[in-house]
């Protein structure tokens, strides 16, 4: 049967599985027979019978409790029972074509549709609300074409998913709620089943609504905080990686769910962000698999630290071993999109998916009776290998004290890479390294200060690749941004430096004589400049620099702060609550900063330069012209905030107080000015 559009601009059948993609699955295993579709079809079987399929009745209750509330005990198994068995009955169907096992998909379906009234027990119901409730719309999803389903009883199943399940979906990514989902996974069911609800309920507004968390969420299930730090070779470490591997799992499995329903309404969820998505595959799949005997892999680890509202912190500085080796069926969908639909390496992430083949249901590829997946995904995802090779592709270069590194994404057939290197943009390139294999990251060093240019190309069997794109990497200090603030009669502050990043003067702000020339004059309660979307979102090793005139003395107002919002930024402000200027920089909420501190405020009534740099892990703060703080231990730049859109002098993401002065001489370098440079910016105002 086609796929189908209600008019809302909606596909379906359009969650999980389309149209085309039950076609492909008759296709290989009734006309052809084909491993490994018929293998998957043969695990769907076994589990069938292990739950006596057609004759299962359904265990439908008023109230789904998980978790206690005192009074009431934990029930919700029966529910991902059932759900478990019209998943399997639904598929069946689509296969095989037999309306005994629609029928019996259609009976559970309409039991619990006419007998749910909530969800309760103690704050993790709301689990059930988010895995369970894109499980059940995955079912009704499937099972909408079916003229054996009546239009009463499909509307009817249609309202529960709507009122019983979405709005604890929404409440899980509210502010009333989101501090204490303090775990991605938490979050992230909420989105999945948000999302499939969306689709099969034609509303825009909830699919919507579930997109846009994924991409700016300020919650641990926003796809940022979700994949908290990328290392080299695009290995995405994520929030739950610290926990336990069960957990984190768990975390990829609603990740690439709620990308893969995405993907079959046109929206790319899964390349978003240069494949952050599968950064954390990767990762993940890495750590849980064997690399000889009993020995896990290594994978890099960046500490995770993080204030819990009202239930202390978590600190993790270790990949967890607790659960190591997980087995979930979720890798068949992984692997297919990324190595058969786009034709990119996955190679992690391929070696699970073969491990797991053919997955069943339950958490461990087999029928485990926990079900926090679906399963089947050889059987529903396996798409035939793809025939043309593509280039390398997602180049970055990033500069640190002096060394370039660089990170790419393969392609499914190489087997290996070649990193050619240009002092001339697009032409002249000479070989930098070949035959890298295995982690798609290469670090060039020794180089003279200057401006270089970098491709990758990859070998195959069939020859050469074409040239990925090309990145540029700076590792002479350069000035990105300034802004002289000489401008005096504008609502905007010219850059000098020539890249176009022009300040706006948003609130109270006016023009004032300043250290040099003239300054803008920031009224401490609506004034303040904004600079443009993503501007530090290639800095690396870095400098900021300006002159500031502070009346006020309140604490924690700012000289800068370019962030999202108070999980990602980095920020000065003239004194902290420790009576302290600080710079700092985080990538996660309360209790993540990495600081520098100087041992004073700045001083009120009289002009103060300031700057900060950062080279590879040292961070230092100057104060007129002499560094007055260190970190050698800061890990975070500022492309690590990626595209920051609220990059503002004098306003702090937090509701701090705005900045009471004058503020000139706005200088942001891309790479490490020296402390002799620094120096003679002080003494040029002089």
């Amino acid at each position: 049967m086609a796929a189908s559009s209600t008019g809302t601009g909606f596909l379906h059948p359009g969650l999980l599985h389309t149209a085309d993609d039950f076609i492909r699955m008759q296709q290989k295993v009734v006309t052809l027979k084909a491993s490994p579709w018929i293998d998957g079809w043969n695990t769907l079987l076994s589990c069938l019978n292990t739950y006596n399929n057609l004759s299962w009745q359904p265990h439908a209750q008023s109230v789904v409790y998980r978790g206690s509330d005192g009074v009431h005990a934990e029930n919700y198994s029966t529910l991902m029972d059932d759900i478990a068995v019209a998943y399997m009955c639904a598929l069946y169907w689509k296969v095989s074509g037999d309306t005994a096992y629609a029928d019996k998909a259609v009976q559970i379906m309409n039991a619990w549709s006419s007998t749910l009234t909530g969800i309760g027990g103690d704050i993790t119901g709301f689990l059930v609300s988010g895995i369970q409730g894109y499980q059940f719309a995955n079912v009704g999803e499937i099972m909408r074409t079916y003229s054996g389903w009546k239009a009463a009883d499909f509307a009817a199943f249609q309202a529960m998913m709507l009122n019983i399940f979405y709005p604890q979906n929404h409440q899980g990514l509210s502010q009333s709620l989101a501090p204490l989902t303090v775990y991605s996974s938490w979050q992230l069911c909420c989105m999945a089943s948000m999302l499939a609800i969306g689709v099969l309920c034609d509303r825009q507004d909830l699919f919507d609504e579930a997109v846009n968390y994924f991409k700016g969420g300020l919650g641990n299930g926003g796809l940022a905080q979700t994949v908290y730090y990328i290392h080299p070779g695009y290995l995405g470490q994520t929030q739950e990686s610290g926990r336990d591997q069960g957990h984190n799992t768990l975390s990829i499995s609603l990740l690439t769910t709620l990308c893969e329903m995405a993907w079959n309404q046109g929206r790319d969820l899964y390349g978003y962000d240069n494949n952050r998505v599968l950064a954390a595959a990767e990762y993940v799949a890495k750590g849980n698999l064997i690399q000889s005997g009993s020995t896990y892999y290594t994978v890099p680890f960046e500490p995770y630290n993080v204030s819990v509202y009202g239930s202390g912190s978590i600190n993790d500085t270790a990949f967890s071993a607790w659960a190591q080796g997980n087995q979930r069926p979720e890798w068949a969908m992984i692997y297919n999109h990324y190595v058969n639909r786009q034709g990119l390496a996955a190679p992690y992430t391929q070696a699970f998916a073969m491990l797991m083949q053919p997955e069943g249901g339950g958490t461990n590829g087999q029928n485990s009776g926990s079900f926090d997946q679906l399963g089947y995904g050889t059987l529903t995802f396996t798409r035939d290998a793809p025939t043309t090779v593509a280039a390398p592709s997602g180049l970055t270069a990033i500069v640190s004290a002096g060394q370039v590194v660089l990170s790419w994404w393969g392609v499914a057939q190489a087997t290996s890479y070649t990193v050619m290197r240009s002092t001339t943009r697009g032409k002249s390139y000479q070989l930098a390294k070949g035959g890298v294999t295995d982690l798609l990251t290469y670090t060039d060093s020794g180089l003279a200060p200057g401006t270089y240019y970098y491709v990758v190309t990859a070998e195959t069997t069939s020859g050469t690749t074409a040239a990925s794109n090309e990145a540029v990497a700076i590792t002479v200090p350069q000035l990105q941004t300034y802004l002289a603030f000489d401008d005096g009669s504008s609502t905007s502050a010219a850059d000098s430096s020539g890249n176009g990043n022009v300040g706006t003067l948003v609130g109270g702000v006016t023009w004032a004589a300043g250290k040099i020339g003239k300054a803008v004059s920031l009224d401490g309660s609506s004034g303040y400049v904004s600079l443009p979307t993503g501007v530090v979102a290639s800095l690396s090793d870095f400098t900021i620099a300006a002159w500031v005139y502070w009346n006020a003395a309140s604490n924690w107002e700012r000289v800068f702060d370019f962030g999202t919002g108070v999980d990602q930024y980095m920020m000065l402000t003239p004194r902290s609550g420790s009576g302290t200027a600080r710079f700092a920089i985080t990538l996660t909420s309360g209790g993540g900063e990495q600081v520098i501190n100087s041992p004073a405020a700045l001083p009120t009534g009289q002009w103060t330069h300031v700057a900060v740099s950062l080279s590879e892990n040292i961070g230092t703060l100057y104060v007129n012209g002499s560094a007055v703080g260190t970190n050698t231990a800061m890990s975070f730049a500022p492309f690590r905030l990626g595209n920051t859109s609220q990059n503002w002098i004098g306003r702090s993401q937090y509701p701090d107080p705005y900045f009471n002065g004058l503020i000139d001489e706005f200088r942001i370098y891309t790479g490490v000015l020296g402390a002799d440079q620094i120096a003679a910016l002080y003494s040029a105002g002089q």
